[in-house]
């Protein structure tokens, strides 16, 4: 993958097989698409410094995931985070939202830092840091529009939020933020090493990801565990109906099969 539209052709495509095969993978996947495509937005709009490294870098950290899907698929060795993710997509009980967070778990507070590191190579990694963090910005937009698709799921969300306000939005950009700045720390690590220390320092953090981080969202506390089943036991849909308040979205797919005068009034 090198563009944008390649990175969402294959989004799609794994959209499209966990759709046919029922599987929780999709949520993620389809979160992910969403954000994908306000970036490639924000790229065409000229808010990066540097577009054509954004889109490059973009690619880079999407083949993480993508690369990771393909292996589990195959019955190969994955990095532990993703495979935690990926077995617990296996099980009944994860409430979506647990699904979206273990996806960025692996993600954001692995991949993340791996591909800044691996598209900064040969430059001062301090030249990538205010475009890597005006993606905060892009992922703050995308709040509203996942709590809304969340809502659908379970209804009762809604008045959660009506009765903490923005309270809960400041929460999870903050949240997000850490977790970017971590990724951050993480990159410039791998930026100063050897490359031959790169499998170590690796291997290290998908530890701590994989096990503790990746605990904390499948394994809390037995009361929110207890809390986490009923949320499980109201949510509507089954898992091609969540996949498709998800996604939101028309895929490239759909859309390039669109007749033109539909597409011209949908604008």
């Amino acid at each position: 993958m090198k563009e944008i539209d390649d990175v969402l052709r294959r989004l799609d495509a794994i959209i499209e097989w966990a759709r046919d095969n029922r599987s929780p993978i999709g949520y993620f996947t389809a979160l992910y698409r969403t954000v994908t495509a306000s970036i490639g937005e924000a790229i065409a709009d000229g808010e990066f410094e540097d577009g054509p490294r954004m889109a490059r870098f973009d690619a880079v950290f999407a083949s993480h995931y993508t690369d990771a899907f393909d292996a589990w698929r195959a019955g190969r060795q994955v990095r532990t985070a993703w495979q935690v993710t990926f077995e617990r997509c296996q099980t009944w009980s994860p409430i979506v939202l647990q699904h979206l967070l273990g996806g960025m778990n692996a993600h954001i507070n692995l991949d993340l830092g791996i591909a800044a590191a691996t598209v900064a190579r040969g430059r001062p990694i301090g030249d990538l840091e205010a475009d890597f963090m005006k993606i905060n910005q892009v992922l703050a937009t995308q709040l509203q529009a996942t709590k809304a698709r969340l809502t659908e799921i379970w209804r009762p969300l809604w008045l959660l939020d009506r009765m903490v306000g923005e309270a809960d939005d400041a929460i999870v950009n903050f949240s997000m933020r850490l977790a970017r700045d971590g990724a951050w720390r993480f990159a410039n690590a791998l930026a100063e090493a050897d490359d031959a220390q790169w499998p170590a320092l690796i291997e290290a953090r998908d530890a701590v990801i994989g096990t503790r981080i990746a605990g904390l969202v499948y394994e809390p506390m037995w009361a929110a565990r207890l809390l986490l089943l009923l949320v499980r036991l109201s949510e509507r849909g089954t898992v091609v109906q969540k996949l498709t308040i998800l996604t939101g979205a028309v895929t490239l797919a759909q859309r390039a099969a669109r007749p033109k005068t539909v597409e011209r009034a949908s604008r």
